[in-house]
């Protein structure tokens, strides 16, 4: 499988959408979207992982094929609203490393957890 970058992402979903999807949602239907697949994100890990059980008629999501639903739709918002995730993303750490420097690794409740 071959790996690709967040730009190539941008693209691929752009194609995607102009060819396959017709158009994007607007950027609010794309936010109900988001809230919606982060949802289902939820239910699998509340029930694999956590104190929630499923119910007989339930049929388990596949978390990866949820997480990637998850992705799509944030690479939709990114791209209808002019946003490079590569450069955002970057930025981002940069601000979380000069912010967070040393205060994780001084957080006592971080130690020895696993």
């Amino acid at each position: 499988m071959q790996e690709l970058t967040l730009r190539e992402c941008q693209q691929i979903v752009d194609n995607w959408i102009q060819t396959i999807g017709v158009r994007y949602f607007s950027e609010l239907t794309n936010l109900a979207q988001l809230v919606e697949e982060v949802g289902e994100v939820a239910r699998i890990i509340s029930r694999t992982y956590g104190d929630q059980s499923y119910k007989k008629t339930d049929t388990p999501g596949e978390l990866g094929d949820e997480l990637a639903d998850v992705l799509f739709v944030l690479i939709c918002i990114a791209n209808q609203t002019g946003i490079d995730l590569t450069e955002a993303l970057q930025k981002n750490l940069d601000k979380k490393t000069k912010r967070d420097k040393d205060r994780h690794r001084n957080n006592p409740k971080l130690k020895g957890g696993s």
